[in-house]
């Protein structure tokens, strides 16, 4: 089958979701111009958005913290808010996208809330602010502790009530169609490489469909899943950065994972692992051994609250050192009700563990949790690849630079979403589709019934990245990852060619891709800095 949109939209959670619902604004806004009515439009709805599984599971749902914005003049300022990004992020992140996510942020916020997003406020209707680590001042817009599960709720009900938008549950995308489909040769180096849509598998019928579009938006998420512990969702497989790189787009900054400091330890849920917020360190609690001695400081004079790459770090250093499997976050000198009040979610999952954290520590440890490299895209979003833009976790954008900090990935996603939209809209009208695309050849191929196999080789990347490519490195540790992922790549591509496409064998080779991208840009990395730390270039002061 050939499906036809002018915007195809593939992941949805906030940066697709919003993406989605301003670029339908404006077209019907254009409609009501010309004074044609919703019915005589003719062509049915002009956004697709294709989901890999239900529309509530994206990576958005899972995130607790908030959403950080300059909101409260009376003690904070854009610059504040600069200043502590370029901090968290080592100095290496572009200004110009820093400037542009902090200062475009409190419309942004308005919209959300537009759109039926509510953020918890106080009694005299002002937001109720969070502080977390990196931050300055209180800044973060939240909604109890399931700030994302909100944002997705709010952004959900507003995509389905949208008529120009189509949303294809289920679905997934296997490649992004590109000049190399039309028998071009297409490398690094060539110029104009232009993306006419995707191919798409329908879970219906097992075929792949192919979807042509005017304008294409990856905003596919995260990669956590390559990790043996991570707070993403199994979902979270890389799977648009993949795409892209194999298109020959360009990727930046994939040495920069950031692993949270602090998801439960439950050895029995790992994808997921639960994540126990930042703002529970804003709130107040202090990260401790198991027999309630407290190490930040010897880390760094901001404690419990310095940016993750340090608390992460300094978790696993301690865990090392001790003989630990997890360390421990001490709310239990806070008010009981208090506590209760402001994080729900976590006092509920902890008590259904059997720890009450109003008196018990609460046990944590880093989990690989963000990306903060992926597509390089400019200020507007477009990346490389003509006609492809690319939004939230699975681009870089430039604002994190080497750590992302807290709540600055939500809005960056709605930030983008609005940069991208306006440019999408300037350019899709001098855009047509490619009739020349040819359909997926499956022909020759069989079905798998191996699945072992992929199963077993999933199991692999999650060691070679949780042993070699974790929180600490060093290019003994790197190189062996290197090698184990070529023949991981080499056994994957083999059994690719030979069965019909599948969402599993997919997003292995998806997998593979990233857990190489992130191994070889850590490798050409000779320095430490951020997420990237290795024992081979140490700079941190602690280490010396």
């Amino acid at each position: 089958m050939v499906y036809k949109y002018d915007f195809l939209i593939i992941g949805a959670g906030v940066a697709g979701m919003s993406y989605a619902l301003k670029v339908a604004r404006e077209l019907q806004k254009r409609r009501e111009e010309r004074g044609t009515r919703n019915e005589e439009r003719g062509t049915g709805p002009h956004i697709c958005m294709i989901c890999k599984t239900s529309l509530d599971e994206a990576n958005t749902s899972f995130a607790q913290g908030g959403v950080a914005s300059v909101t409260n003049l009376a003690i904070d300022n854009f610059d504040k808010h600069i200043e502590d990004t370029m901090i968290a992020g080592d100095y290496i992140s572009d200004r110009a996208a820093v400037d542009q996510v902090v200062r475009m942020a409190p419309e942004q916020i308005k919209e959300l809330v537009e759109w039926g997003v509510n953020f918890d406020r106080k009694d005299d209707g002002s937001f109720d602010l969070h502080r977390e680590g990196g931050h300055s001042e209180f800044r973060i817009l939240h909604h109890a502790d399931d700030t994302g599960a909100e944002i997705q709720r709010g952004l959900m009900a507003a995509v389905r009530a949208c008529p120009d938008i189509d949303i294809k549950e289920n679905h997934f995308a296997v490649e992004i169609i590109t000049q190399h489909h039309l028998g071009v040769r297409v490398t690094r180096r060539s110029p104009h490489i232009q993306c006419y849509g995707a191919y798409v598998l329908n879970p219906d019928n097992e075929k792949v469909d192919t979807y042509l579009s005017k304008v294409t938006v990856m905003c596919t998420g995260g990669c956590g899943a390559v990790y043996m512990t991570t707070s993403n969702p199994v979902i979270a497989t890389g799977d648009g950065i993949a795409m892209v790189y194999r298109a020959k787009g360009t990727v930046q900054d994939m040495e920069f994972v950031q692993f949270h400091p602090t998801v439960l330890h439950n050895p029995k849920e790992t994808h997921p692992a639960y994540l126990i917020t930042e703002a529970m360190r804003g709130y107040g609690g202090i990260l401790k051994l198991p027999n309630g001695e407290e190490f930040m400081q010897k880390y760094d004079e901001r404690l419990s609250l310095a940016p993750r790459d340090i608390v992460a770090r300094a978790i696993d250093k301690e865990m090392k050192i001790h003989g630990l499997d997890h360390v421990c976050l001490d709310v239990t000198h806070k008010d009981p009700a208090e506590t209760r009040h402001h994080f729900p979610n976590i006092y509920q999952k902890c008590l259904s563990m059997g720890v009450d954290i109003t008196t018990d520590y609460i046990p944590v440890r880093p989990a690989a949790h963000y990306m903060c490299g992926g597509i390089k895209v400019d200020l507007n979003g477009q990346s490389s690849i003509e006609r492809l833009y690319a939004l939230g976790e699975c681009s870089c954008t430039g604002l994190h630079g080497g750590n992302r900090l807290a709540s600055n990935s939500l809005i960056e996603a709605v930030v983008y979403a609005e940069t991208a939209a306006r440019d999408s809209l300037q350019h899709v009208d001098l855009y047509d589709f490619n009739e020349k695309v040819p359909e997926w050849n499956d022909e020759g191929t069989m079905t798998n019934e191996e699945k072992v196999l992929i199963t077993q080789s999933v199991r692999e990347v999650n060691q070679i990245m949780a042993n070699y490519v974790g929180i600490v490195r060093s290019d003994l540790r790197l190189h062996r990852a290197w090698d184990r992922l070529d023949m991981l790549y080499e056994e994957t591509e083999r059994l690719f060619k030979r069965v019909k496409a599948s969402r599993d064998i997919c997003e292995l080779r998806n997998m593979i891709n990233v857990g190489y991208l992130i191994t070889r840009f850590a490798l050409e990395r000779k320095e430490s800095r951020g997420l990237h730390y290795t024992i081979d270039y140490p700079v941190h002061a602690y280490d010396k």
